[in-house]
């Protein structure tokens, strides 16, 4: 699959990825379930704007929200993680593939000119 064919989903993922209070708000969620008010009580910023980056984060699929009353519970979803961390997989065998490839080359070069 080349760049130019990434999936959507994928392309979701790494934009909700750049940010670092996204970033922050998943590690948080990492450790487990948590409220979108404790979530937002961690930063110097309007729950109003914390509550903008979680949205990016469901657009991406990243978290997950339920509703428990007056709760909004905030879970974090590890499957477009895992897509993005296969295509970094897949970027990174065809460039060890590229890079040996070259070597090979280079030092077959080395010997002839002995």
């Amino acid at each position: 699959m080349s760049d130019q064919q990434v999936p959507a989903a994928l392309d979701r993922t790494l934009v909700a990825l750049a940010d670092p209070t996204r970033r922050e708000i998943l590690d948080r969620l990492s450790q487990g379930d948590a409220r979108v008010t404790d979530i937002a009580s961690h930063f110097p910023i309007s729950l109003n704007s914390v509550s903008k980056h979680i949205k990016m984060l469901e657009r991406a699929d990243l978290i997950e929200r339920r509703v428990v009353g007056r709760d909004h519970i905030l879970r974090i979803s590890p499957e477009p993680l895992n897509a993005v961390q296969g295509w970094m997989n897949r970027k990174r065998a065809f460039w060890a593939a590229q890079l040996e490839a070259l070597d090979e080359l280079l030092t077959k070069g080395q010997q002839n000119k002995n």
